[in-house]
């Protein structure tokens, strides 16, 4: 979805600097408001984030509100809580997984499975859109730490460039 907003953000790099915050963050765009969640975002502080003038904002969510499959995708976007710098506090593990190749199929299907094999019950899995992000990552979250004779076969895993566990 990212090259059809970024196709429609080509003429105005500011909105797309903004387009590209609301949809990283998980925030919809309804109403003609920015939300993350049910909580209202104002245009100063997404400014702030996106590195533009307020302004820059409010055509940005007119632009979205104009275009009705910009708009349907916006009002339909979640915000996620990532546990990954938790995880520790919780108890659990936290692995994050850089691909050699983000497109690869199969990644997270083989470190589920070695995951599971180990008889570790995974609490959340969350991997970057390889086209909204530089260096896409996955993260998943287990239910208890990941013992380190488990970081072989994890590293040899399919697609896997590195490994960091928390």
């Amino acid at each position: 979805m990212w090259k059809v907003i970024s196709d429609y953000f080509s003429s105005y790099p500011s909105q797309a600097k903004v387009a590209r915050v609301i949809l990283k963050n998980g925030m919809s765009v309804r109403n003609g408001r920015v939300y993350s969640g049910k909580v209202s975002i104002s245009d100063t502080a997404l400014a702030r984030a996106a590195g533009v003038d307020r302004r820059v904002v409010r055509s940005a969510v007119e632009t979205i509100s104009a275009d009705k499959q910009l708009s349907s995708f916006f009002a339909h976007l979640l915000p996620t809580a990532n546990f990954k710098d938790v995880a520790s506090t919780m108890g659990w593990g936290a692995i994050e997984i850089l691909s050699d190749d983000a497109h690869q199929t199969g990644i997270l299907s083989d470190i589920a499975t070695i995951i599971s094999e180990a008889g570790i019950s995974i609490r959340q899995a969350i991997v970057d859109d390889p086209e909204t992000t530089e260096a896409p990552k996955i993260f998943i979250i287990t239910e208890s730490t990941v013992p380190p004779e488990m970081l072989p076969r994890l590293r040899s895993a399919k697609g896997v460039k590195s490994l960091t566990i928390y």
